[in-house]
C-alpha cells in the first residue's frame, strides 16, 4: 500500500503494477486502465490523477489519448 494516497489511488496503482506499466514505454490509455480495475472510470481518473501528484505515475500526452505509467523506482 501507498502511504498517502486513497484506497482508489492504490487499488489504480496495484493493477498497473501488476500488469507491467512500468515506464514511459509501457504506458496505457485510460480506458485500458479503467478495464484492468474493473471500477468505474470516473474514479480511476481521480486516482491517476492523485498518482500523478504524489509522483508515483505519470501522464504523457499522445496523439489519440494520453498514456499513463507507474514512474520507475516507486
Amino acid at each position: 500500500m501507498l502511504e498517502g494516497v486513497s484506497d482508489r489511488a492504490n487499488k489504480v496503482y496495484d493493477a498497473m503494477k501488476a500488469a507491467g506499466l512500468v515506464g514511459e514505454e509501457k504506458m496505457a490509455n485510460a480506458d485500458r486502465i479503467t478495464q484492468m480495475c474493473k471500477m468505474a472510470k470516473t474514479m480511476v481518473l481521480a486516482g491517476l490523477q492523485e498518482l500523478e501528484q504524489k509522483g508515483y505515475a505519470k501522464r504523457k500526452a499522445r496523439d489519440k489519448a494520453a498514456g499513463y505509467f507507474i514512474v520507475p523506482g516507486k
